[in-house]
């Protein structure tokens, strides 16, 4: 950016990216509006969970559209044992968003309007996969649930599992109106060469020092101010710096991959031995979809 930004992007369910060439560092920005709403209305979910899963949603899609290959996945869950929310799951695909939480709903109504992470959870964990088109391969890092909040259980996956300096904020807000959020990703570039130390473990670069600082003055506000574009926060965040890179948006939607044709063709690998006793009075298999709460009746 050579001057301040025309006032665009102001739009919801959108990603910005951006670069911070000199100082190494590259980020995204994301703000959910309908789409948000869209994927909550799947589930009649209590206002604490509405937040939770708002808050996971932002997070998949800050982490998700850092995936430069085609026909990639990154699946961020969050599994436990213990807690009131036994389950939480969401995907990014190609700008496409989905995720679903199970939880105890007499458990959680014992919580009250705002619980601890541990209270949510119990002793659970974070795992963050990567499924990446093309090759193939797929890489997984799982860390403690720790912390406050599940933004910052993912700094500490890519502080432990990736050695990348990472700062995460994220907004939320609920009204009679719907649910809107807003996040922004923040990292060091990993970097280097044979011989010499990676910047990517230097924790403490007054390069990545200087960036996080700034980043760090964002304010809750700010993220869901739809007035205020995201190429604005970059701008008053970074402007002294002596160059900010844009990428152009990127649209999300909802996601969910579900369809009668795709059951259709797992259940095909089943032995039919195993799908007569799927089978229900009708003759057919029932199967429930429980990012988007519909049933598909297959008859096979």
């Amino acid at each position: 950016m050579s001057g301040q930004p025309e006032a665009e992007g102001t739009s919801f369910d959108q990603v910005l990216g951006f670069t911070v060439p000199q100082r190494n560092a590259r980020g995204r920005m994301v703000r959910l509006g309908p789409l948000l709403d869209e994927i909550l209305a799947a589930h009649d979910y209590p206002a604490v969970l509405r937040h939770l899963l708002a808050e996971a949603l932002v997070l998949t899609a800050l982490m998700g559209s850092l995936l430069k290959s085609d026909d990639s996945q990154l699946t961020l869950q969050v599994q436990t044992t213990e807690g009131a929310v036994d389950l939480l799951v969401c995907d990014y695909r190609e700008g496409q968003l989905r995720g679903y939480a199970r939880h105890d709903p007499v458990g959680l109504a014992k919580l009250g309007n705002n619980p601890p992470l541990n209270a949510l959870f119990g002793q659970g964990f974070l795992a963050i996969t990567f499924d990446l088109g093309g090759t193939g391969q797929r890489y997984q890092g799982i860390v403690p649930l720790d912390g406050d909040s599940l933004s910052a259980a993912c700094e500490s996956y890519f502080r432990q599992s990736e050695q990348i300096p990472t700062l995460i904020r994220v907004a939320v807000k609920s009204s009679a109106e719907g649910c809107t959020a807003g996040g922004m990703l923040v990292q060091h570039l990993p970097d280097g060469e044979l011989g010499r130390e990676r910047l990517h473990v230097q924790m403490d670069d007054p390069d990545w020092e200087h960036v996080e600082v700034l980043a760090a003055s964002l304010r809750h506000d700010e993220l869901l101010d739809a007035a205020l574009s995201m190429e604005d926060i970059i701008w008053r965040l970074f402007h002294d710096e002596q160059e900010i890179r844009t990428l152009a948006c990127q649209l999300l939607k909802r996601g969910c991959r579900c369809s009668a044709e795709y059951y259709h063709s797992v259940l095909q690998r089943f032995p039919e031995e195993e799908r007569a006793h799927m089978r229900g009075d009708d003759g057919e298999i029932a199967v429930d979809c429980a990012f988007c709460s519909r049933i598909f009746k297959i008859n096979l």
